[in-house]
């Protein structure tokens, strides 16, 4: 059986990271772009052996549209807090309303910025970078932190993995 203070010597606080793409103009580029794709459907037909297909042109630009979203993505990793700062923090954002566990407007930017290990943020930056954010973007965030220090560590499960995985076992 293993000992404690051996367990505690390899034990390390639950990380946690997000990625937003934070360049709303890009993301409404590609929409936009993606939409005359799928205006053009399926039921493109030469009407002589010179024509050539307009949505090739169009993949490419939604290719290329793509690759300049993902590149304009932002990593935001989380560390959790120790057991009495998340206590602290909870306590210095008590819920005004019955059915909340604390204040989400002052809770939610406090614990981004007690929690950002990468970008380090205050509660000031964390509050600015707010201003840019819609809702949903401000929701993955702030999900990334509380996760980071609420949800119970295992070997995460990615779909693209297991698929290759599998693929590889068959073709053996």
């Amino acid at each position: 059986m293993p000992d404690i203070s051996e367990i505690l010597k390899k034990a390390k606080r639950r990380e946690k990271t997000v990625r937003l793409c934070l360049a709303g103009d890009a993301v409404a580029e590609l929409e936009e772009l993606e939409a005359q794709l799928a205006k053009l459907g399926d039921a493109w037909q030469p009407d002589s052996l010179a024509a050539s297909d307009p949505r090739a042109k169009l993949a490419k630009q939604v290719a290329a549209c793509r690759d300049r979203v993902r590149a304009s993505e932002t990593e935001f990793r989380f560390r959790a807090l120790g057991d009495r700062e998340w206590s602290d923090l909870h306590a210095a954002h008590p819920a005004k309303e019955k059915n909340h566990a604390f204040d989400p407007e002052t809770f939610a930017p406090a614990l981004i910025a007690a929690c950002s290990v990468d970008p380090v943020m205050n509660v000031d930056q964390v509050r600015e970078l707010f201003d840019v954010m819609n809702a949903g973007q401000r929701d993955v965030l702030f999900q990334g932190a509380y996760d980071a220090n609420t949800e119970a560590t295992g070997i995460p499960f990615s779909l693209n993995a297991s698929a290759i995985l599998d693929s590889l076992i068959a073709a053996k």
